[in-house]
C-alpha cells in the first residue's frame, strides 16, 4: 500500500469517526450538545484536526444527513421488497419513512429539520439525497394519475409523511392515532379501488 493510499484511508476513517461521534452525541443529548470542542474531546483529536475535515458543525451535520439518507434509502427499499401491489408498496414506504423518523430523531433532524448546507431538489444534490427521493417517487409513481406532475405529487406525499413525524415527535399529535393517520394519507394517494 502506498503512503498516499494509507493517508487517504486514515483521513476517511477520521471523517467516519467524526460523523459517527456527532451522530451518537446528538442522539444522546441533542444537536445543541454537538460542538467542535466536545467532538474533539470525544474522538481524542485536536480541534484543528476536526477543522481539517469539516468547516464546522454545519458541515458535520450535512455529512450526517447524507449518511442518514443512505440509511433511509436502504430501509425504504427493504420495506417494499415483500409488498405486493402499488397501494401496499406506498403503505410500506410510508411506514418505513415514519418509523425511521420516530426511531432516529437526531438523525432525522439533521436530514430534514435543521438548516444544513446541502442542496435539496436540485441536480447538485448529493446522490444519497436523490436516491432517497427517487425511492419515494417510485412508490408514488404507480398511483399517479396520467398527466400529473410526479415530482410535485411525490413532494406532497413526502410533506405529509414529514408532517406526521414532526407533529408526533413534538407532542402535537397523539402517538396512538399514528397508524390511522398514515392509513388516511395512503388512502388519499391510493384509494382501495386503485384509482388515485
Amino acid at each position: 500500500m502506498s503512503i498516499q493510499t494509507r493517508r487517504e484511508r486514515e483521513r476517511a476513517e477520521r471523517e467516519r469517526l467524526i460523523v459517527t461521534a456527532a451522530r451518537d452525541l446528538a442522539e444522546a443529548e441533542g444537536w445543541d450538545a454537538v460542538t467542535t470542542r466536545r467532538l474533539a474531546a470525544e474522538i481524542e483529536y485536536s480541534q484543528p484536526v476536526l477543522y481539517s475535515h469539516f468547516k464546522g458543525k454545519g458541515a458535520i451535520m450535512a455529512a450526517v444527513a447524507v449518511r442518514g439518507c443512505e440509511e433511509l434509502t436502504a430501509e425504504l427499499r427493504a420495506s417494499t421488497a415483500a409488498a405486493g401491489g402499488a397501494r401496499a408498496r406506498l403503505a410500506a414506504v410510508g411506514r418505513a419513512y415514519t418509523d425511521f423518523g420516530r426511531r432516529r430523531p437526531a438523525l432525522y433532524d439533521a436530514m430534514f429539520t435543521h438548516l444544513v448546507d446541502l442542496p435539496f431538489a436540485t441536480p447538485e444534490a448529493p446522490a444519497p439525497l436523490q436516491e432517497a427521493f427517487g425511492d419515494l417517487l417510485r412508490a408514488v409513481e404507480p398511483v399517479a394519475r396520467e398527466g400529473e406532475d410526479l415530482a410535485l405529487l411525490t413532494e406532497t406525499f413526502w410533506a405529509g409523511l414529514h408532517g406526521l413525524v414532526t407533529l408526533m415527535r413534538s407532542g402535537r399529535l397523539p402517538e396512538e392515532a399514528h397508524t390511522r393517520r398514515l392509513a388516511l394519507l395512503i388512502a388519499r394517494f391510493a384509494p382501495q379501488d386503485g384509482t388515485p
